[in-house]
């Protein structure tokens, strides 16, 4: 089949560089990191996250060829901190939201099998953070 290996979408080859970034030089405060092997998902993570830092001023991404994995993401910020450590703080934030709300699940899976309303079975009864599954 003309697809290539599952491992490809996440593995680097041999001397690739996982994240390269940039100084812009016609923005102050500014710079474009080029992240290998992502997509949308952690692209619209990390835009949404770097908005939330008050010291960025722009943040936006670009997926340039959807069968290239690779998303280029521009950052500029107010000059308190760098764009990179802007970056950096927005990843450690998601991070921290991600193992938040995969303990949120647990809890909420725990719950629901020793109420007995979720078995090996269908799933019916209520699911993490009280939500009806059935």
């Amino acid at each position: 089949m003309n697809q290539p290996d599952r491992y490809s979408r996440f593995v680097l080859a041999d001397g690739v560089s996982k994240v390269s970034y940039k100084a812009d030089t016609k923005l102050a405060h500014a710079g474009t990191l080029t992240i290998m092997q992502e997509d949308h998902t952690l692209g619209n993570l990390l835009r949404m996250q770097l908005f939330q830092d008050k010291h960025v001023v722009f943040a936006g991404y670009r997926i340039p060829h959807p069968l290239e994995p690779r998303m280029v993401v521009k950052v500029q910020t107010t000059g308190v901190k760098q764009p990179t450590q802007a970056v950096e703080h927005a990843l450690e934030d998601l991070r921290s939201e991600v193992q938040t709300l995969i303990g949120e699940l647990d809890e909420g899976f725990r719950a629901a099998r020793s109420a007995g309303g979720m078995g090996m079975g269908m799933g019916m009864g209520a699911g993490p953070m009280g939500m009806s599954l059935g």
